[in-house]
């Protein structure tokens, strides 16, 4: 699977904790493999983040991505749920 960052993601994640950002990276590698792996929480966003999907990272953290195709996304987002969905 293809993943890219979107700009916003970067700016976030350059924000966040090392240890979080370690956790993202554990994470990521899940992801690329089983995307659904039920530890990710992985499910659909609705209101202004319809169409998106999101991620657990860690606690109140999540990333949101959008599904470009079925072998590519982006991250569009990262943070805590309040800054993400607040």
């Amino acid at each position: 699977m293809k993943v890219r960052f979107h700009k916003k993601f970067a700016k976030g994640y350059s924000r966040l904790d090392l240890k979080i950002r370690r956790v993202f990276e554990s994470r990521l590698q899940i992801f690329c493999t089983n995307p659904y792996q039920s530890e990710l929480s992985n499910h659909p966003l609705k209101g202004k983040w319809r169409g998106y999907r999101s991620i657990n990272i860690s606690g109140d953290f999540r990333a949101v991505y959008k599904e470009v195709s079925e072998q590519e996304v982006v991250f569009i987002a990262v943070g805590n749920h309040s800054q993400l969905y607040g």
